[in-house]
């Protein structure tokens, strides 16, 4: 399941390529051939050619929407609510106390306790995108860090820094031999 939320389009843009198809099936039953279909519809080639004979062996429901890819979700929507709100509450609140932040393998030890239902790092990962949890990098600083004397250096010695050093002059690579021109 490489996009978990049907392939990146909107259920409008969904609709929209259905209409599309609905609108080739048209097309071949008036003779046209996929070709034809694909320069007045502004689709591949390839797509026609797959659709043509679909269309041939079981007509126009052939070429309907059969929604978004992947596999279905697991969980039902109650236990997706009861993850949701665990989630929420943080990883503390779950025994894990040692930081804050959940892992992959926390969240799948979390959904085997919530719901008896065992996942993969990959499946939780895909599960959480579906629920618009995002990848984070926790941000670390240093505790000494002093915001004053950085500023006093990015006023006053990176510009130094980044003066140019002169102007290059020609010569030879050769350690040796000088270049004479």
């Amino acid at each position: 399941m490489r996009y978990p939320d049907g392939g990146g389009l909107t259920p409008a843009a969904r609709a929209k390529c259905e209409q599309v198809r609905l609108e080739t099936a048209g097309l071949f039953a008036a003779g046209m051939s996929p070709p034809q279909v694909a320069k007045k519809l502004w689709v591949s080639r390839k797509s026609a050619y797959v659709w043509h004979p679909a269309w041939r062996t079981a007509g126009a429901e052939a070429l309907v929407s059969k929604g978004p890819g992947g596999q279905h979700c697991r969980l039902n929507a109650a236990q997706v609510e009861r993850l949701e709100a665990a989630l929420d509450a943080g990883p503390a609140v779950w025994g894990w106390t040692e930081d804050q932040r959940w892992t992959l393998a926390r969240v799948t030890v979390l959904v085997g306790r919530l719901s008896h239902i065992s996942y993969t790092p990959r499946g939780i990962s895909y599960l959480l995108h579906r629920l618009g949890w995002s990848r984070q990098i926790p941000q670390c600083r240093t505790a000494e860090r002093d915001e004053e004397t950085i500023a006093t250096w990015v006023k006053d010695t990176w510009p130094l820094a980044e003066q140019r050093r002169g102007i290059r002059t020609r010569g030879s690579a050769s350690p040796t031999k000088q270049d004479n021109r």
